[in-house]
């Protein structure tokens, strides 16, 4: 008998896949870790656009939570859409109940193609209740200039932004370059030193949902066990494999390729009792 890492996903449902739960769900069973969830909003979007969101109520958020803690306690939390001070209250007093570990949290503010996915009043909720929960906060560049107050056009400033982020609470801030020009270089600040992870830039519209994939491939690997900067630096990995292999699907921001690696090498890092 064989047995998974759990891992649980706290986000928004996307319903055409390539984001929110759906992508987290995804990205953490192809990084060999069991997938559990908890829906905070249900987002009625597609590649081009965001139609219609419905918070879930946060009763049902916080039961979601009791019912995956009290009977297969992940190895480690990703969070990521959460709507309002409500529902941002109640996950933060979930994760001290429950003295979660291993937490990354991607700070859902805009959908790929712009669309506000939380409400700028809500900054302020975010910094204070939210961010202080996270071991690893990762935010793209306009995520990180909303909450920092500054202007990020250099890799100064995107230091600049960590650091300040940093400084709210969170044990460590990667400000990911996904924004930027030239590779797509992300930047980590653990309170002491800062760190570089650098890929080439893939040049591909088709990249919705990359921020998921990419916190809960860093939940998972911290799961495994990997070190701090190691769990990191293959979750770069994989997810610079999604992008390259992206999918040419719907009219706007096609999704990532989850299992490209899997569909092209099979089961053959996952086979047993050989």
């Amino acid at each position: 008998m064989s047995t998974l890492t759990p891992v649980l996903s706290i986000a928004g449902s996307d319903c055409s896949g390539g984001a929110g739960i759906q992508a987290d769900i995804k990205a953490m069973s192809a990084n060999g870790v069991f997938a559990m969830s908890v829906i905070t909003s249900v987002v009625a979007e597609n590649t081009a656009r965001v139609i219609s969101v419905l918070d879930v109520d946060a009763g049902i958020i916080a039961d979601q939570i009791d019912a995956v803690f009290e009977d297969i306690p992940p190895k480690a939390v990703k969070v990521g859409m959460l709507d309002s001070p409500e529902i941002m209250k109640v996950v933060a007093d979930k994760l001290d109940q429950y003295q979660a570990r291993n937490i990354v949290i991607d700070p859902v503010m805009y959908a790929k193609n712009g669309a506000p996915l939380m409400d700028p009043a809500c900054i302020g909720w975010l910094i204070e209740t939210v961010i202080p929960h996270a071991d690893v906060l990762t935010p793209n560049i306009p995520e990180a200039e909303r909450i920092a107050g500054i202007s990020i056009t250099d890799m100064d400033s995107q230091r600049e932004a960590a650091r300040q982020i940093q400084a709210m609470g969170c044990a460590s801030v990667l400000v990911k370059g996904g924004h930027a020009t030239g590779d797509a270089t992300d930047v980590l600040f653990d309170g002491e030193q800062f760190y570089e992870f650098t890929a080439p830039r893939i040049h591909t519209k088709n990249t919705h949902g990359t921020g998921c994939t990419y916190s809960s491939a860093i939940a998972s690997n911290l799961a495994l066990g990997l070190p701090f900067h190691k769990a990191i630096e293959r979750a770069k990995q994989y997810v610079t494999m999604a992008i390259m292999h992206s999918l040419e699907l719907g009219k706007g921001n096609g999704p990532t390729n989850h299992f490209w690696d899997l569909y092209a090498h099979g089961l053959e890092g996952f086979k047993e009792n050989e």
